[in-house]
């Protein structure tokens, strides 16, 4: 049976922290396959092959299109019932976003879907007793801040693969 990684978010750019985590959920579950799901309303819908391009390096990541293609509003519990069949799933997400799990939509049918994976976040909580923690390096990065960064005009070198950054750049994107 495979071993498939479902890594969601809105990937709003997408940036180092991210393949980084992808890249640690790999080795520490020994992984076939990494599914990056961006949100259904994420401003990515129309960049998809901006996602795309920063993970094709690695042949084992891979966009699902599983929440993009949905009708009405996107849970995490539908997205994993949708993949269930595709081998067994661990839910890779950053710790921050685990503070908030227990009031998502029927958090204990993803568990029963999935098993549960926390790369540790700056200033979250730490993992209760029972969830994995992965060995992926703490990187205080997040999407909303390279916006921010973009914004004020600096510079997002190093910080976002390269093929995101040429994008950005050459859009103007959150200028």
């Amino acid at each position: 049976m495979k071993r498939i990684g479902v890594f969601g978010g809105t990937f709003d750019p997408v940036h180092v922290g991210h393949l980084a985590i992808a890249n640690a959920a790999l080795e520490d579950l020994a992984l076939d396959r990494v599914y990056f799901v961006p949100a259904q309303r994420s401003p990515l819908k129309e960049k998809g092959p901006l996602l795309s391009a920063s993970i094709a390096a690695e042949p084992r990541f891979q966009v699902s299109r599983a929440e993009l293609d949905r009708a009405g509003p996107s849970f995490t519990v539908d997205t994993l019932e949708s993949l269930r069949r595709e081998g067994e799933l661990f839910l890779i997400l950053g710790s921050d976003a685990y503070a908030d799990f227990e009031r998502w939509r029927e958090p204990e049918r993803i568990r029963g879907l999935a098993t549960v994976v926390l790369a540790a976040r700056p200033g979250a909580p730490n993992a209760p007793d029972g969830v994995r923690m992965l060995d992926s390096p703490l990187m205080d990065i997040s999407s909303r801040e390279l916006r921010a960064r973009a914004a004020r005009g600096k510079s997002l070198r190093y910080l976002v693969p390269e093929a995101v950054l040429r994008y950005i750049e050459e859009h103007r994107l959150y200028r």
